[in-house]
């Protein structure tokens, strides 16, 4: 990406991301619309926000389908937003409308961490703050956390990470350290990795920016999980790679589907394609044909035993 200032003020320039300013500002290209949480009156979710950290002010936000009964307990969806690590926020409208439609459609009980964004917050922030919030659910495995909605509701022995472009490099890197710790509490049967971003191999000046501490793409197991040695301990039963034909990330994501194939991990892999559609279609384009489609996937993924 081109990091050519095109003005005195600007010092580095991200489109369609941010810029930097000579005085250190951050100006973003794209603000999200924030969505409040409440009651959704078309799939009767109820959503709420919580306090993750108090240290970091990281929130989550927990969509909850209605319950039948007190002894009702339902799979758990975790979920990490997209946007390049740098873009958005768990509680803005996009992901407001992907996690009750798929909360509703699955009848599961999600959550989406959100994380402290770059460049302000330099890589691997993201990852440690959604790690933390990984941890913090997994606090009520045993009914005694301190959230009543996850305490009640939750089956910790169908929990599923769930993650969209970065949030997908996200979902597997705290997969992967669910494995390499030993995580107790939780049971993560299934990851769907949507339209995955693990870099190219051409330098990315962005992510070099975000992450100063990066070896480059060669060496950066966050990027390149191919020189992971610990992806074989992915802790999960099932991972799901879904890709869009138009999209720039797509090899990107057949090469993560490849190497995880071959590895010596212990799951199954599967792989799923959306003909003629870009990156992150079923967030911007809710009126798509291959909407419908999409979901079921997810949905089908979720439910199936």
């Amino acid at each position: 990406m081109d990091s050519n200032s095109g003005s005195a003020d600007i010092t580095h320039n991200f489109p369609p991301f941010f810029r930097v300013h000579k005085d250190g500002r951050i100006e973003r290209y794209a603000v999200f619309q924030h969505a409040p949480a409440g009651s959704d009156p078309t799939t009767g979710i109820e959503s709420k926000d919580v306090v993750v950290s108090p240290d970091t002010g990281v929130k989550a936000r927990i969509f909850l389908p209605k319950i039948n009964g007190p002894d009702q307990k339902l799979p758990l969806i975790i979920h990490y937003h997209g946007g390049g690590f740098c873009l958005g926020s768990a509680l803005d409208l996009p992901f407001k409308f992907f996690l009750t439609s798929l909360a509703a459609q699955a009848n599961a009980v999600a959550i989406t961490i959100d994380y402290r964004l770059a460049p302000e917050h330099h890589l691997p922030a993201a990852h440690n703050d959604s790690w933390a919030g990984l941890q913090w659910v997994a606090s009520h495995a045993n009914g005694q956390g301190p959230e009543s909605w996850l305490n009640e509701h939750v089956d910790f022995g169908q929990v599923y990470l769930v993650g969209e472009s970065a949030g997908a490099n996200i979902a597997s890197y705290v997969a992967i350290k669910a494995g390499v710790t030993e995580l107790a509490g939780l049971n993560i049967v299934g990851t769907l990795l949507v339209h995955p971003y693990f870099g190219v191999k051409e330098p990315d000046r962005i992510y070099e920016f975000m992450c100063p501490t990066s070896t480059g793409f060669d060496n950066d197991p966050i990027i390149n999980p191919a020189v992971d040695p610990n992806l074989k301990k992915l802790k999960s039963d099932r991972v799901l790679v879904c890709v869009a034909e138009k999209d720039s990330l797509r090899n990107r994501g057949v090469n993560y589907y490849e190497t995880l194939s071959k590895c010596e991990w212990n799951g199954n892999v599967e792989f799923y394609e959306t003909r003629g559609e870009d990156h992150c279609f079923h967030m911007f384009t809710p009126n798509s044909v291959n909407l419908g489609p999409f979901m079921k996937k997810l949905v089908d993924f979720i439910q199936a035993k």
